[in-house]
């Protein structure tokens, strides 16, 4: 069962907090942190809890589009407590299954270091997907960080698709985990948005005025052979093809537990928001497609410490002062669900300590140890002991 099926897997009255589910993705990488790993596929796929005490329907891993990547989905959650809980549960889970296949996860973008070529995970839908976009799938070893929100029906899904537009490179620039590709430093803060580009629909989607509307788009998507048949677009939010929930695609996997909470909170506060608006006869604010796609751009090259393209005015401002600006619009929502100082002190620690690029670049370290094997293991598993070696015990 994935994240979004999770999230909606028990939808909360009217007037309760919205429910949620993350997915985060991962590399795997085996000696010297080089990725292009080919651990048995089953290794990473489960569907329950695993320890002893573990919540009900809690976490569940999954192999991913490439045998060197992992991902790992939480239970439907009802407040960040729920989250974080779930979230570290689910990286100890992958920590521990790496780490019998002989292999380590890194809560990282894009792969830091070159390795062996990569190969499709051996399903019948990742083989599809292989026929259809060629040598691009095996070129897409990106790592991204989902929240899906859930309860409420499709149509208002779209308008909360609609609604989050304009703030999702805000999003982006805070979680942004991925100036390093294969031994250069690209100069962006999110490669992986780079890299994302190249496929059809992966960017900030247009406004749709209708669930109708969306259909429409993505069947004649598919029809003209641009999407897999039967499948979703691939934009960064969009509404869950069969379950009422929408789901929010724009943040890279972060290095810590704290920012993915964060992500968590910011999202689930923008929808609240949203519907806020919508039940007060709103309409979702306006932003042509090319504005979103400067801002996203903008966003992914220079993160959250540079500056940022402000979706309405079209002026540039600070990446931190638009973050800014986007909090005072989310503090009522925030407090509606208890979430406000909570998403605070994590809002105000990356703000002052930087995103995880800033990070990254800050250790001074060549492109490949941007993450030293026990300090990549200790961030995915901060609870797993980690010996001298950087070995789990």
């Amino acid at each position: 069962m994935t994240a979004r099926q999770r999230a909606s897997a028990s939808a909360a009255p009217s007037g309760h907090p919205l429910t949620l589910g993350v997915e985060e993705e991962f590399i795997l990488a085996g000696a010297d942190e080089v990725p292009a790993v080919h651990p048995e596929t089953d290794v990473f796929t489960d569907d329950g809890p695993h320890e002893p005490g573990a919540p009900e329907d809690a976490t569940a891993l999954h192999g991913e589009m490439l045998t060197s990547m992992a991902e790992t989905a939480t239970g439907v959650c009802t407040d960040l407590t729920q989250v974080r809980a779930q979230l570290t549960a689910a990286r100890a889970r992958l920590s521990a299954a790496a780490r019998a296949a002989g292999v380590q996860p890194l809560p990282l973008g894009t792969p830091p270091v070159p390795g062996p070529p990569r190969s499709a995970a051996p399903t019948p839908h990742y083989r599809h997907m292989r026929r259809l976009y060629g040598y691009l799938v095996t070129q897409s070893e990106t790592c991204g960080c989902h929240v899906h929100v859930g309860t409420f029906d499709r149509e208002t899904a779209v308008w909360a698709a609609g609604y989050l537009r304009p703030w999702l490179p805000t999003l982006l620039a805070i979680s942004a985990n991925s100036p390093f590709y294969k031994g250069v430093d690209t100069g962006y803060a999110s490669w992986r948005t780079i890299m994302l580009s190249r496929w059809p629909t992966l960017e900030i989607p247009p406004h749709f005025p209708s669930a109708a509307a969306y259909d429409e788009t993505v069947t004649t998507l598919q029809r003209g052979g641009v999407l897999p048949s039967g499948a979703n677009a691939y934009w960064l939010v969009r509404p869950s093809y069969h379950l009422p929930t929408v789901e929010i695609r724009v943040a890279d996997t972060t290095a810590t537990i704290d920012e993915a909470v964060l992500q968590a909170g910011l999202v689930r506060a923008l929808v609240h928001t949203a519907l806020a608006a919508r039940a007060d006869g709103e309409s979702p604010p306006g932003m042509s497609d090319h504005m979103a796609s400067a801002a996203l751009w903008t966003a992914a090259r220079h993160g959250l410490h540079g500056p940022a393209l402000h979706p309405f005015t079209g002026r540039q401002v600070s990446a931190v002062g638009l973050a800014e600006e986007m909090m005072a619009i989310l503090r009522p929502a925030l407090r509606e669900t208890g979430d406000l100082e909570e998403v605070q002190r994590l809002l105000d620690r990356v703000l002052r300590d930087g995103s995880g690029a800033d990070r990254q670049r800050r250790t001074g370290r060549r492109p490949g140890d941007a993450f030293g094997t026990a300090e990549a293991e200790r961030r995915v598993a901060p609870a797993a002991p980690v010996s001298a070696d950087g070995r789990g015990g």
